[in-house]
């Protein structure tokens, strides 16, 4: 259970005693004349009560966003996923190549792909300036950019 709806639980259980409370002390002094204490301490309560159940209804709200958000990020992270395949594949760009751009794109430097590689810092250079040959660019900036063109 997560923490929001424990903290929910909690706060209902507390606004129900104090609803519960403020009805026995108004019912107890119905017959010698209600305080307006008694009338306040019910309002209160009542008012503590719709707090709790507003506070609850945005909770569900926000968790509803949060998880259409997340849908639309996945879809996005698809859909340039393919972006990405569909521009290599027409670049004509070997499965290593392809690899070396794409750790590029992510922002690595080409003594960090030779690490995530496995590769010496050379190959991955040729296979970088390969890479930048056959898309039409001179850099890492300039290939990131094309992928940015695309999603503005």
């Amino acid at each position: 259970m997560g923490t929001s709806v424990t903290i929910v639980i909690l706060q209902s259980l507390a606004a129900v005693y104090f609803v519960i409370d403020g009805i026995d002390d108004v019912l107890a002094q119905f017959q010698n004349g209600i305080t307006l204490e008694a009338v306040m301490e019910c309002l209160v309560a009542f008012a503590l009560l719709a707090g709790v159940v507003t506070g609850a209804r945005h909770i569900g709200e926000l968790r509803e966003h949060n998880r259409r958000s997340s849908d639309a990020l996945a879809r996005a992270k698809g859909a340039l996923s393919e972006v990405i395949a569909a521009r290599f594949a027409q670049w004509k760009l070997s499965s290593a190549e392809a690899d070396v751009a794409l750790f590029a794109l992510k922002g690595c430097n080409v003594q960090e792909i030779a690490r995530l590689r496995g590769s010496a810092a050379g190959t991955v250079r040729a296979q970088l300036s390969q890479v930048y040959a056959k898309s039409g660019v001179s850099s890492q900036a300039m290939l990131v950019s094309q992928f940015i063109e695309d999603l503005l």
